[in-house]
């Protein structure tokens, strides 16, 4: 190159220009997002009502009746044998409903989606699904009280028609099995509503590939269909279990203090005025608020493996 001043020349001057055309680096400026004011209200709402709240409870948990700092409480529902009962009461209730619930629920999802039913069949059972999910409280309370109590009108009957008295065979519904009953009206379309999709989002190319390398109806389900659709069972599973374990009004007004639920036990202690302790009833609700973040966590989790397969 040393050789050939014309060519070093335009490289020279092919350098300088390239200099001269460069500009100095722009100082990087913060755009903002306006799209975040649109979901300003939901952070609002979860701090005034989720977080708030909770950091309150976990505060008051290490109260005394007269404010002072004290573990009684934690130590309370660890060692004291109602408080444990009532929470053995209410994780039997929550386990029997989310297993009971799921499986019934899924038979049920799998004849309204794929079980050929016809559409007005399917848009009624849907519909009475999302009503039925969110009818709770007093009004199912008083509903199961009203048809199978001890003056219910299946009661009755039963009684009229076989001539005997199911209450001296020791029969009640206000039981553990009684209230998961109850339980199972609004478990059982929560099911479907969150399974129909995760049924829909089965694809048909899934089945024809199976049935074309050979594979039987049961083959397809057992290799192919249900492990897709197990995380999401599971998940909804899940979600039952914390639907029930949080439930207080529909339990309290079916069963008052027959049944001890931590839920109930809670209101006892912050509003009785035999049980007044505050703090042990923020005590109970922390624990309740520790399982139900295991469940979120876990329904979050299953949800993720499936949102995978049925995108």
């Amino acid at each position: 190159m040393g050789n050939n001043p014309v060519l070093e020349e335009k490289i020279l001057t092919k350098r300088e220009s390239k200099k001269g055309s460069a500009q100095p680096a722009r100082s990087p400026r913060f755009d903002f997002n306006w799209a975040w004011l649109g979901v300003a209200p939901f952070f609002l709402f979860a701090l005034a009502f989720l977080f708030l709240p909770s950091f309150s409870i976990v505060v008051r948990s290490f109260q005394g009746v007269d404010g002072s700092f004290t573990f009684k409480n934690i130590i309370a529902i660890l060692t004291e044998s109602d408080i444990i009962n009532a929470y053995q009461a209410s994780l039997s209730i929550s386990v029997i409903t989310a297993i009971g619930g799921g499986f019934f629920g899924f038979l049920l999802a799998y004849a309204v989606i794929l079980g050929g039913m016809p559409r007005g069949m399917r848009t009624f059972m849907v519909t009475f699904s999302g009503v039925a999910s969110n009818f709770a409280g007093v009004p199912l309370a008083f509903a199961f009280i009203a048809t199978m109590g001890n003056a219910g009108l299946i009661t009755r009957w039963i009684e009229a028609i076989f001539e005997i008295n199911v209450r001296q065979m020791g029969f009640s519904i206000y039981t553990i099995w009684g209230l998961s009953i109850v339980y199972m009206y609004f478990q059982f379309p929560l099911m479907v509503l969150i399974m129909a999709p995760a049924l829909d989002g089965l694809r048909r190319e899934w089945r024809e590939a199976c049935e074309n390398l050979g594979g039987s109806a049961w083959q397809y389900w057992r290799y192919v269909a249900f492990p897709i659709l197990l995380p999401s069972i599971l998940g909804t599973m899940i979600l039952l279990f914390g639907n029930a374990f949080g439930a207080y009004a529909t339990a309290y007004a079916f069963s008052g203090s027959f049944i001890n639920l931590v839920t109930i036990l809670i209101g006892a202690q912050i509003q009785g005025d035999v049980l007044y302790n505050p703090g042990l009833g923020n005590a109970l609700a922390l624990g309740m608020i520790i399982i139900m973040s295991v469940c979120m966590f876990g329904y979050a989790y299953m949800q993720r493996k499936t949102s995978r397969w049925v995108r």
